[in-house]
């Protein structure tokens, strides 16, 4: 456990938790909290994640983020997508990219983090409008995190799947390793179509002292 009000594990000011077989990393804001929030988690972390009913016992949790699913794959497990959709490359920022995060329900934008991605992205456009894209952030060098979003409309027609299979074959031709992070079953299933194996959680908590 560590203390870090910058982690980028979780929002500012808030407690982060990954669990990863059986092995947790937390963060807390300030050094005040680790006390009290480790002695919190003893008996409180399995394989699965955060028994969040019993800390909530014990801490005073004031909002939760998630729990969200951990996913991973790596090049032999990778499950392409191509459905004879034309998928383009734009660069981080690019207007029409922009313009799909604003036309979508606020919280979807959060969730799926495309406005962080430090990668190109990889888009779908219908009528010209870019319809769904996915990006990656790298983290540590080592992981490329998945961002995939799709406009509300056109959900259902596996357009995500094409996006994010363009941006997994891109990360792993860099060398790293794709991450997928998701609350939805939606999101699940896709990642899981994609070649994905989920090997843990990610849950974010704000916490009073």
């Amino acid at each position: 456990m560590t203390a870090s009000a910058g982690s980028g594990l979780c929002p500012p000011g808030w407690t982060g938790i990954v669990v990863l077989g059986g092995a947790a990393l937390v963060t807390v804001p300030e050094a005040g909290l680790v006390g009290p929030v480790r002695r919190a988690l003893t008996g409180c972390l399995g394989e699965d994640g955060v028994d969040l009913a019993r800390l909530a016992e014990r801490l005073e949790v004031r909002e939760v983020l998630g729990p969200a699913t951990l996913a991973y794959l790596d090049a032999d497990e990778f499950v392409p997508c191509h459905v004879g959709v034309d998928v383009e490359r734009l660069a981080v920022g690019d207007r029409d990219v922009s313009g799909l995060v604003a036309g979508v329900d606020e919280r979807d934008a959060d969730e799926s983090g495309l406005e962080e991605v430090g990668s190109g992205v990889w888009v779908v456009r219908e009528g010209g409008d870019v319809v769904a894209a996915a990006g990656y952030r790298t983290w540590s060098g080592v992981a490329a995190h998945l961002s995939v979003l799709t406009a509300g409309e056109f959900r259902g027609r596996g357009l995500g799947r094409v996006v994010a299979s363009a941006a997994v074959a891109d990360a792993l031709g860099e060398g790293l390793l794709p991450q997928w992070r998701a609350r939805p079953e939606a999101s699940r299933r896709v990642a899981r179509a994609l070649g994905f194996r989920e090997l843990g959680s990610q849950v974010s908590l704000r916490v009073e002292r």
